[in-house]
Order: C-alpha cells, then structure tokens, then sequence
C-alpha cells in the first residue's frame, strides 16, 4: 500500500510542479485563494473519488455552511439566506475561479449580526422569565425556519435564553428548598434566597455566559472562520477529509505522538453541545467515571468561574475551553444520555498512551482458564516500526497467556477506532497458518492483496472476538478476516461502525516551489479503500457479528452511515483463501450462543435500557413550564435509577493479572489501581461471560486442541 501510495503522491507533485505553482502565479492572490486552489488541486488528483464541482455540490456547500457557522438559526434572518441564496448555484464557480465572494459576503453579515445579537440577548434578559408559562421549545433546530424579522428572532433568543437558563433555576430552587446556600456563604447579595431571586439570579448567570462567550468569538480573526469554510467544502467529500489549519496541525502531531494535555475525550459537534463519541483509557475522564459516550458538554467553567453556554459554539472553539494545562480545574456542565443534567469538575493532566496499549488478563471458571487481550486501537510509529506497536504487542501478551495455561481466547476491539494496517495484517497472522486478510484499492487501479506469509501459527486454539459499534477500520479488518476464515467467532453489535477507508495528511508547503504566505496547514485526504477477503467492503455495512447482542448504543446513530458525505459499499472479486478446519461444530456453536442470549434477563434489560435511551433522544420538544419541567426530571431520574441495576450483574468470573504485571504493581499502585478497576467491569460484563462460554463450546469442537505451533516472531 505504502508503495502505491507513494507513487500518487509522486505523480501529484510532479503534476503540480508541472503546473508551476508558484508565487508570482498568486502574487496579485491573498493567501485564502492560494489556499482554496491548493485545496481543490489536491482534493481532485488525490481523493479516491473527487467531487464533480456542479450545481449540486454548491448547494450542499451553501446550506451546510450556514448549518455550521448558525446552527441554532439565532443570527441570520430570512432575508439575508434570501440574499445569499443568489450565490446558491455559484459556489463551483467561484471555487474553480479562486473567488471567495460568498464567504465573504456571508461572514461580513455573520459579524454585524453577531453585533446585533449582543443587543437582543442584554434585552432579553432585562425581563423576567414566567416558569408558570406553559411554553415549550423545540431543539431541533434543523426543522426552523430563519426568523422574519428583529421581533422573531428575539422572541427565538428569549425561548432559548429561558432553556438555558431553566436549569440553573432549578439548581438554586432546589438549594433554597433544602437549606443549601447558593453562592458565597457570608456574603448575602451573592445569596438567593426565594423565587423570585434565584429567577432573577438565574438571568444574571446566563448574562455573564453570554458575554464571556461574545468576548471568546470577539477575538476570533476572518481566518478562523475561513477555515470552516474551507472545511466545509473539504467535508463534502467524506467524513474523514479534513483540512488542518497551521496550529490544528500542530495538535494533529501532537496526539500522534501520544501525549496531551486535557480531559481526555474526543468530541463530536452537535446542536445541542460537544457530544463525548470516545473517553481515553487513563484520562481524567476516564478516571473520574462520572461522564460516558453520549453525554453532551452544554456549559465550560474554569475553575469555578461562571461557566460559558457551549451550545451552538464552534468545536473547535469549545475544545480550546475544554482543554487546558496540566493541574488546571475545568467544571462541565454535562446533559447525560439518559437526559439529567450534572456539573463534572476534572483536573486537567496529560493524556498518555499507556491505556491505549494492549492488556490482558487471566479468566478463571472452575477448573478451566481462559485469556482476554484488550485492544483499544491499532497503534504504531510510522517512523520507526521496530518500537511498541499493536501486533508485537499483542503477540507477547498470546505467548504470556499461553505460558500460563489458557485454553482460549477472547480478543476485545470494542471502541477500537482503528490505526495500522500493517499491525492487521501480522496480527491476523498469529491465528492462521498464511493466506490473505485483506484487499486494498486505489484510485483509478486495480486491488492488492495483503497477505500472511509465515506459515507459524502463534494460537491456534478457541478464539473470540468481541466488537461493537464503535469497532472500526482496521479493528473490522482483523474481524472481517476472522469471520471469513471462520477462524473465530465475532460477538457483538448488528454492525460495527462501517469505516473502509483510509487516509494521508500531506502538508501544503510541499505542494509550492517556494511560499511567501507563511504555513499553509495540511490536509488529510481519503485515498484507498479496504476490502474483505471475500470481496466486500467494510464502508458503511461494517462486520456483521455471528451472535447479535444488543447494547446500550444500539439504536442512537454512531456509525459511518450516519456521518455526512460517508463513501458508498461496494465489492470487488474475492480473493483466494480457505477456511479454516479446526473447528467441528461452528455453526452449532454460534447456534447454542443465540440461544442463550435470547434467554438472558440481563440482555432483556440491555435491550429495554437501549430503547428507552433512543426514546430520550428522540425528545426534541421541551418544556420551559418548570413544574413540568420538575415532574419529566423526577421521572428520568426514576427511569435512570432503575437501569441502574445493570451494574449489579454478576458473571461469577474470576479475573486476574498475569504474572508480570503482578511484579509491576509492587512499584507502580496505579497500575494496580486501574487493572483492578478493569477486572471488576469485566466481572459485570454479559459479553465477556459469553464469550468465554462460546470458548468452552469451541474448545469441545476444535480438532487442533492442544497442537499449538511454533511461537510466530
């Protein structure tokens, strides 16, 4: 793949030497159009599958950047969409002729009405809001028209403005009722002590919100918001393509290297806030266990200070708050998945790898010892492939568990988001005696086959793997090669997450014979696809798992289908492989598997706690009557605390360190700490209990049980 690939690119520098791109063909150019041609340049030779920049692709980019920069339709009015819309169908032109006319008519009128808002929300907030009211107000903003007129949009500000200000009533409410003191004790003009000024109080919190949050934007410059445009024609491509401005690139290098400072999250912009789509093992986030994916970040304090209303804030900008040096407190005001509203406070630290490395336990039942190996992603160092990476890794870890007498395996890629395809391929290769695992495409050529060569097998006993929805890319490889092989047994989700796809970043810098405009960033571009062995794409279907089980996730929209612009599936020939032997009864097993999930009062409970979270989501219309509004909370709390008893559940397994580790906790307690932690949700894991009872099935069916080969280097 690293061949090709570098042929492309290759050909797409030399074609653009060719083109002489140099600064005296922009010099009469600012540095966004040079930008914007570079872009569209390399977006064009470079992308598995370009865009044809028509009339449709403008209007997508038309409507999806006035989404991005007023999601929540509070500062444009009708009649600037009626006057941008003359630009609707001219955005292909302007982008093949380097013009900017419409962003720049579009953020011009974005700064005055930004002006404008700073008006309507002081004025809005100079009126009481009436909780005894019955209003309600509908979040999903993609379904609003703009406003008419100046009356419209205020009245649109005071519905959202009392929203967001509902809930800090209620917080002081519920302190007066208890006898809490609200504010800084000892100092009664910061204290609310009845309705009407914790009202009052209220308005005044979500003012000093507002105009922290105005001042954050304020100092935001035209090229901040001329990156979004840029990535707002980027993203029509696909999900994955992404331009980097210089200092993002930088904070690219630098997750890549494996160490930042944070709460270690990753967040996804929705209307609504920063929807948390992953927590990093050994984070903040992941050690204060109170945040999970799905709960969206609505407000960012520091410290203590008045925290700034998030919603409908940049990404970027609201991870510039969320974000911080190492000790730093940062207080987040959280809307959990089952819809209750908390404040997290997490110190800041800095977010290392170690957790993001393989792990493995021991599992004892009875008399009988299995192994588990946790893979969180597919990690290596492309500079320099002799260091740590996820296949060595996990080769060691196999040979350890064998050194202490397991008698199968389960490897874990839930929530594994993917990385290398090298460590796939020689992974896959300690489970299989040679063959293909996996078929890569390039643009505009034809497929290459990625095999394993060496004939030594590493473990050729029971095998399982477990994914779920969020199992993606290189993690689908590994199990789509399993499944198709029927060398392991793949338990999980209806489907996991559906990314075929892979990317480069290629610095812009290289693209110029000489630059007199400074670093012009990066781009990560789409430029291969990934096939299964039986000719099948991953993108979009993902790996359908052998025995379905449901989880909390299975009806709220994660996968790569539910992304914007996603590549479609399709197939291409099979390649020449043969499945394994060594298993009798394959089909029986997963049979019986089926059999007891669908008998599993635990997986009743799975499935029901999934729906009702589904349903939670689905309510977009909310209302600002607050006895309503207590009555819906006391419910959800009620529906929470019930679900609650999830977490009781009892696999009567047995989970424990192996050996070395044992050594390493005498000097390291929070090694010890976290593998203790890990052990005990293992312990509550339905999925890991029946993975282990499929090893049993299987280990009763393998013919080559006891006939391990040699150690694969």
């Amino acid at each position: 793949m690293k061949r090709n690939l570098a042929y492309v690119l290759l050909l797409m520098l030399a074609a653009v030497a060719s083109c002489s791109f140099t600064n005296k063909n922009f010099e009469n150019d600012d540095k966004d159009k040079l930008l914007l041609d570079l872009i569209t340049y390399v977006l064009e030779k470079g992308h598995y599958e370009p865009k044809s920049l028509n009339d449709d692709f403008s209007v997508h980019v038309f409507e999806d950047f006035i989404d991005v920069i007023d999601p929540t339709k509070r500062y444009f009015l009708a009649s600037d969409i009626a006057e941008f819309e003359k630009y609707k169908y001219q955005i292909d032109d302007e982008i093949k002729n380097t013009d900017i006319t419409f962003f720049n008519v579009v953020h011009e009128r974005l700064i005055q009405r930004m002006n404008d808002a700073k008006e309507i929300y002081k004025e809005v907030l100079e009126t009481p809001f009436d909780y005894s009211e019955n209003e309600s107000i509908s979040i999903k903003y993609d379904e609003e028209p703009f406003a008419a007129n100046r009356e419209e949009l205020k009245e649109r500000w005071r519905k959202q403005l009392k929203y967001a200000t509902l809930g800090t009533y209620d917080s002081k409410i519920s302190k007066i009722e208890n006898g809490e003191v609200d504010g800084v004790e000892g100092d009664d003009s910061k204290v609310a002590k009845t309705p009407k000024e914790a009202e009052e109080a209220s308005r005044k919190s979500t003012e000093a919100t507002l105009d922290e949050f105005f001042d954050f934007v304020g100092d935001l410059e035209r090229k901040d918001w001329f990156v979004q445009y840029i990535n707002t024609i980027v993203d029509e491509f696909d999900p994955h393509t992404f331009y980097f401005a210089p200092e993002e690139k930088e904070k690219f290098d630098t997750s890549m290297s494996g160490k930042f400072e944070g709460i270690g999250a990753r967040l996804q912009k929705k209307p609504e806030g920063a929807k948390i789509v992953e927590i990093i093992s050994g984070g903040p986030v992941w050690r204060d266990q109170r945040l999970e994916v799905g709960d969206e970040i609505i407000k960012v304090g520091q410290n203590g200070e008045e925290p700034i209303n998030i919603v409908g804030m940049r990404l970027d900008d609201a991870i510039k708050l969320i974000k911080g040096a190492q000790g730093t407190v940062v207080d987040l005001t959280v809307r959990k998945v089952d819809g209750s509203l908390d404040v997290v406070s997490l110190t800041r630290d800095v977010v290392e790898l170690e957790e993001s490395y393989a792990k493995s336990a021991n599992i004892i039942k009875g008399q009988e010892k299995f192994g588990i190996i946790n893979l969180p992603k597919f990690y290596v160092d492309f500079n320099d492939y002799s260091e740590r990476n996820a296949a060595t890794d996990v080769a060691k870890e196999v040979e350890r568990l064998k050194d202490e007498g397991m008698e199968g395996l389960i490897l874990d890629l839930r929530d594994n988001g993917g990385g290398s395809l090298k460590t796939v391929v020689e992974m896959a290769g300690l489970f299989i005696k040679d063959g293909p695992i996996v078929q890569v495409r390039s643009k505009d050529k034809g497929k290459d086959v990625y095999d394993d060569k060496d004939e030594r097998i590493q473990w050729d006993g029971p095998l399982v793997i477990l994914v779920n929805e969020l199992s993606a890319s290189a993690s689908e490889i590994l199990a789509a090669a399993m499944q198709d092989y029927k060398r392991a047994v793949v338990i999980g989700s209806k489907q996991t997450f559906g990314k075929g796809t892979v990317q480069n970043v290629i610095p812009l810098n290289n693209m110029l014979r000489s630059n007199e405009h400074g670093d012009l960033g990066a781009i990560k571009i789409t430029t291969q696809k990934f096939y299964r062995i039986n000719g099948g794409s991953t993108q979009l279907e993902g790996v359908k798992s052998d025995i379905i089980v449901p989880d909390r996730y299975s009806y709220i929209d994660l996968g790569e289908r539910d992304q914007s612009n996603p590549l479609g599936w399709d197939k291409i020939t099979p390649a020449d492989y043969k499945p394994w032997d060594g298993y009798i009864d394959y089909e029986k097993t997963i049979a019986d598997s089926k059999k007891r999930m669908a008998n599993s009062p635990q997986i009743k409970l799975i499935e029901e706690n999934a729906k009702w979270l589904k349903a939670e989501q689905d309510e977009t219309e909310i209302s600002l009557n607050y006895d309503t509004y207590k009555e819906e909370k006391i419910k959800d709390k009620e529906q929470s605390d019930y679900f609650k008893k999830l977490t009781d559940y009892d696999s009567k397994l047995t989970f424990q360190s192996l050996g070395y580790e044992e050594e390493l906790f005498t000097k390291d307690s929070v090694l010890r700490e976290k593998r203790n932690r890990w052990h005990k949700n293992l312990a509550k894991d339905v999925y890991v209990e029946e993975a282990v009872n499929v090893l049993e099935d299987l280990k009763m069916n393998n013919i080559k049980q006891g006939k391990l080969a040699s150690v694969k280097n």
